[in-house]
């Protein structure tokens, strides 16, 4: 067998990319395994418009020759991989992963390659990004997570309980090139793919207990969910201000600001002492929402002293 990376024409140079095909007993599969395989050269194509690096994509294209009965049939076959993005650095793979995405989740039968619509309804891309973070996080998101989603996407503050988003349409655009708000330098994916992450590497356990809300603005914690509650109740919700960060919402004995909001914490924060930890060493942090001791809660991820 033999790879290539295939644009319109040959688009690069891969390394190491030959190998012998060997007949799996078990599966009774002809399979090959590409080791080492690496990318040299990449030629990119002219942009498109607006187009960026992250949204150009690439296949791997696989061929292979072989004949039966004694060389009397020779067989050539071709097959090209799903779309790849080529990128330079990290901070380049929340976009290059946006693109594969919406290419992944919305490509049409028999497309020409890579077409992809411009725009999709809520509905598809909330099964798509439900369907991404249960994967990467275990526990799915809830209605109430994605009406939160829906509203944050098509910018609407509190929207009625009523309020449907299913066939509203959303655009390439709105989910990745235009920012959340005038005042925001972050889009939603990559609003969204910060959250996923950060519960990723340090709060997959709580997400699947059901200990973090997550999915919850400002406002709502506010006026809706702790308005009510006794003095030392929190809550955990992802920060609309920032990539990649959680915050603890509090009722607090303070008659002129009963509400408070810690500083959001990221991954680099949790690197130095978890959220567990942290909510324990944290007197007035009594009750998780609605009425949970917060040792009941978040005990078992305590680090022992």
């Amino acid at each position: 067998w033999h790879t290539f990376l295939h644009s319109n024409d040959n688009s690069g140079e891969i390394l190491n990319n030959t190998g012998v095909m060997e007949y799996h007993q078990a599966t009774r599969i002809l399979g090959v395994t590409f080791r080492n395989m690496q990318l040299k050269r990449i030629k990119r194509p002219e942009k498109k418009g607006q187009e960026t690096v992250c949204e150009e994509k690439f296949t791997i294209l696989f061929q292979s020759q072989f004949s039966v009965g004694g060389n009397e049939l020779v067989f050539q076959v071709r097959t090209m991989s799903l779309p790849i993005v080529v990128i330079v650095h990290g901070n380049q793979d929340s976009n290059a992963w946006a693109t594969i995405l919406w290419d992944n989740a919305f490509a049409e039968p028999n497309r020409n390659p890579f077409c992809v619509p411009a725009e999709v309804t809520w509905s598809q891309l909330a099964s798509a990004l439900n369907c991404k973070w249960t994967y990467v996080n275990g526990r799915p998101l809830s209605d109430s997570n994605m009406k939160y989603l829906a509203a944050k996407a098509f910018n609407i503050n509190n929207p009625p309980e009523s309020e449907d988003f299913g066939q509203s349409k959303i655009s390439w655009s709105q989910f990745n090139k235009e920012p959340l708000q005038p005042n925001r330098s972050f889009t939603f994916w990559q609003w969204f793919d910060g959250v996923m992450e950060l519960t990723k590497k340090n709060l997959k356990g709580p997400w699947e207990d059901g200990t973090i809300l997550g999915f919850v603005n400002k406002d709502r914690a506010r006026d809706t969910m702790l308005m009510s509650k006794q003095n030392g109740t929190f809550l955990l919700r992802f920060s609309d201000s920032e990539i990649g960060g959680i915050t603890i919402a509090w009722v607090a004995q303070d008659p002129n600001n009963p509400m408070w909001n810690l500083q959001p914490f990221t991954t680099r924060d949790f690197g130095i002492r978890s959220l567990a930890d942290r909510i324990h060493d944290l007197p007035h942090l009594v009750n998780l929402y609605p009425d949970i001791p917060k040792d009941e809660a978040f005990s078992k991820y305590y680090t022992p002293i």
